[in-house]
């Protein structure tokens, strides 16, 4: 499809003529290349179902329409009354998916394969609604006792990369399953997803975006795609495109709890007015107040001073006064000058924050712990399995070990950008599965 790919797609629609899998792809990829294609798509669709005495046919031309579109009640209900043949039935399977319904999805793909469906096709799909059910080694025997030239398909590469990938296969092996996927089909959502996934967890934020802006053009929307390429957005400040993802899962879910919760985070974030040159000087000052102490020629005995008060950067410097530098054995009035000059040079004052110093926060004491649990201390964050936006924090407070997180509290996770209640309780239960909690709780 080149020229005129909105009036093939409302032919596709409206027309008589035969509609199976080949139409349906026809309308998919239409809506991939061109916006407006989605449009007159849409409007066909509603066209369709103002027509009113349906034939079993139409019903079932109508039905997967309404799920292309992600309108999976309605498309569940006009399936039920369509014509029960093999497209209807596998259909009817994937609105069921859609819903959660997994069991029945089984049975619909069951009959859809009796009633001639691509068998494979069917197979393919029964994995997939077995690995959401938890049984990822019965979704993998069913790969299994697949052969042939479907093996070499997207759908079965991702198939197989995402059910190898719960069963604890290396990184490299699913990476491969899902790059073959690509390969074979450039806008597959699920291997694009899966891919993306594994950029953005690396810190290849740009290419985690490419790759999850083409999965969400595939109809009907792949949501986890949506949810991750919003939250992408949103570490960007390109807000009025997170928000836009997020108002297309409402769309189909209204009531989708992370989408209406970081929806609203949008909105408040698009709000906000920023002094962008405030701002500016804001970062410089950070830059200054990051610089290492070692980065200065000291005297010996004014290092070792430094070394002794947990002082290591600029910054700190600035958080202390001189009179309690002067306090401390071995640091005298020579030591003093001498930092003095070395803050001068960066438009620096030695205690110029100090009303900011707080109290020393006590610490976790891990030495009560039991040896399997001090184990763990050192084990990497991401070891936890985190939600993206959860990672997102600990990346931001540069927390790297679980030691690290349990000496943090709520409260101050919290405090990080984007990371809300439903993170904080989705950290706190990883760390309760570990015997662990966050400190203060």
């Amino acid at each position: 499809m080149s020229q005129g790919l909105a009036t093939d797609v409302r032919e596709v629609v409206l027309s008589n003529a035969t509609f199976g899998p080949q139409e349906i792809q026809q309308i998919q990829q239409a809506v991939a290349e061109d916006l407006s294609a989605f449009r007159t798509f849409r409007d066909a669709v509603q066209q369709l179902e103002a027509k009113g005495e349906l034939t079993p046919a139409e019903k079932t031309r109508l039905g997967v329409c309404q799920y292309l579109l992600g309108q999976f009640q309605q498309a569940l209900e006009t399936l039920a009354h369509a014509d029960g043949g093999a497209l209807a039935q596998f259909y009817k399977g994937r609105t069921q998916f859609a819903l959660g319904q997994y069991d029945e999805a089984i049975q619909s793909y069951q009959a859809a394969a009796k009633a001639g469906y691509d068998a494979d096709q069917c197979a393919l799909a029964t994995a997939e609604a077995l690995r959401y059910q938890g049984k990822a080694e019965e979704a993998l025997k069913v790969l299994d006792r697949l052969s042939g030239a479907v093996e070499q398909t997207a759908e079965y590469l991702y198939q197989r990369g995402a059910t190898v990938a719960v069963l604890g296969a290396s990184r490299d092996e699913v990476l491969g399953l899902y790059r073959r996927a690509v390969e074979a089909d450039p806008n597959h959502p699920g291997a694009l997803f899966g891919l993306a996934l594994e950029y953005d967890r690396y810190g290849n934020d740009e290419e985690a975006i490419a790759l999850l802006e083409r999965a969400v053009q595939r109809i009907p929307a792949h949501v986890g795609a949506l949810l991750n390429l919003g939250l992408l957005y949103e570490d960007h400040e390109r807000y009025a495109q997170a928000q836009r993802c997020y108002e297309r899962i409402l769309e189909i879910y209204p009531n989708h709890p992370k989408a209406r919760l970081y929806y609203k985070d949008t909105l408040a974030s698009q709000s906000q007015v920023y002094d962008e040159e405030a701002q500016r000087r804001q970062d410089r000052l950070a830059q200054v107040l990051s610089i290492p102490i070692t980065d200065f020629e000291l005297s010996v005995r004014s290092r070792n001073c430094l070394q002794r008060l947990g002082i290591h950067t600029l910054g700190d410097l600035t958080r202390v006064t001189e009179q309690q530098l002067l306090s401390n054995k071995n640091f005298g009035e020579t030591s003093l000058v001498e930092i003095r000059e070395i803050m001068a040079s960066k438009g620096l004052q030695i205690g110029q924050f100090a009303t900011q110093m707080q109290p020393a926060e006590p610490t976790v004491d891990t030495s009560t712990l039991s040896p399997e649990k001090q184990n763990l201390l050192g084990r990497p964050v991401t070891d936890l399995n985190l939600s993206v936006r959860a990672k997102r924090c600990m990346t931001r407070l540069r927390i790297t070990t679980i030691g690290e997180l349990i000496q943090h509290t709520g409260d101050q996770l919290l405090e990080c950008k984007n990371f809300g209640v439903t993170s904080l309780n989705e950290v706190r239960e990883k760390l309760k599965q570990f015997g662990l909690k966050l400190r203060g709780d």
